[in-house]
């Protein structure tokens, strides 16, 4: 999809940035360079692109938010399936990568699991359904978590975007933010003792984005530290 494609020029807004590559996040910022322009975008506009879109996973357009821990994936994905929900077919599934994977040394290698149950099924126009992982417990939960067939799915995690899955792809968005903000929000989130395996997960995340080439071939780069007020709940930055 186009980010520009039949949006009034109303709903954008152009601002100037600069930077270094680590300050607009790792390979996102080597795509862009050391300036660049942030659009300001509607989340409501995204949605209708997507709508307007081609299922590419059966009759499901897939959207896969990608970026590395504590960019704001989660929060994008949320307000696009906020936005898509007040359009025809209603507020779409979102699958977090993150309750697929089998502990922290899963990080790449859970796509079996994702694949067989939930991405296979909606390809041949059946719901899937996985089981979610318990980070407390450290183990699958019992309960199946059922995914269906719907206008659109959101997946959202590191790796979501990745090679094999983008020609299945309607949007492949990849958010990103400076390192140390991103390292910092982790730790505010899971607490200071994650520190050694969450250093251990960045350099994973960094080695996969380079080798797969995940913020090149993204649609759409969303900056997820933006400085510039633009009612966060409604609109989002785009890096371009």
């Amino acid at each position: 999809m186009t980010p520009e494609a039949g949006r009034p020029a109303s709903q954008r807004r152009a601002v100037d940035i600069t930077g270094t590559a680590d300050d607009v996040g790792g390979p996102a910022g080597r795509r862009t360079g050391r300036s660049s322009v942030a659009v300001v975008e509607a989340y409501a506009e995204l949605a209708r692109r997507v709508l307007a879109g081609p299922a590419r996973l059966g009759r499901t357009r897939l959207v896969a938010v990608d970026g590395p821990s504590g960019a704001g994936k989660s929060r994008f994905a949320a307000r696009l399936a906020d936005a898509l929900a007040a359009l025809p077919g209603g507020r779409p599934p979102v699958v977090h990568t993150d309750d697929l994977l089998d502990g922290w040394d899963d990080q790449v290698t859970f796509w079996p699991r994702l694949d067989e149950g939930v991405l296979g099924p909606l390809r041949e126009g059946r719901p899937g359904a996985f089981r979610r992982y318990s980070w407390v417990r450290q183990t699958f939960l019992p309960r199946p978590v059922s995914v269906p067939v719907a206008p659109v799915l959101v997946l959202e995690g590191v790796t979501a975007a990745r090679a094999v899955v983008r020609p299945e792809l309607t949007l492949a968005v990849f958010v990103t933010a400076p390192a140390s903000l991103r390292l910092e929000r982790a730790v505010a989130r899971d607490g200071p003792e994650i520190l050694p395996e969450l250093r251990r997960w960045h350099a994973g995340e960094q080695a996969h984005f380079a080798a797969d080439d995940t913020a090149n071939c993204a649609d759409l780069l969303v900056d997820g530290a933006p400085t510039l007020p633009h009612g966060s709940d409604r609109y989002y930055l785009r890096i371009g």
